[in-house]
């Protein structure tokens, strides 16, 4: 690699699902444990996604707040699109929303068609997560100017 060439990180997304009664509390702990298992600084985060009928709930939003985010919420035909790509199953998910989960889903969507999924779904009590990682690659064109 030369030094004229543009160097870029790979950024994260995280995706969260969740029960409507789950604390705000409950969902950073989950996402600060996200990370850690994945050895990766919040920093690196880029977004938070969920379901779009969730990204308005108040624990969801508290919890992004935290990381300095407001949730990207992820239309319902959009997260089934990207199902193929989903690793783990809920039967209960999958029969309620179509997608094997949306943790997983909702990370792989807001990432992109190039995404790739870091960290399978993790779980509480109340809440899913996953993180999804892309690259910026800036174009030849954007380079060259």
């Amino acid at each position: 690699m030369g030094l004229d060439e543009v160097v870029t990180l790979p950024r994260l997304v995280a995706g969260l699902g969740f029960r409507r009664a789950t604390p705000p509390a409950e969902i950073v702990a989950l996402l600060r444990r996200a990370l850690r298992e994945a050895g990766l600084a919040p920093e690196r985060l880029a977004a938070i996604a969920t379901a779009a009928d969730r990204a308005g709930e108040p624990a969801i939003r508290e919890a992004a707040a935290a990381f300095g985010f407001i949730p990207t919420g992820v239309d319902a035909a959009v997260l089934m699109a990207v199902d193929a790509r989903v690793v783990t199953r809920s039967s209960r998910i999958e029969a309620s929303r179509g997608v094997g989960s949306v943790a997983e889903a909702a990370a792989l969507a807001c990432a992109g068609p190039a995404a790739r999924l870091l960290l399978p779904r993790i779980t509480s009590a109340g809440a899913t997560c996953a993180l999804a990682m892309f690259e910026d690659r800036p174009s030849v064109d954007s380079i060259a100017s």
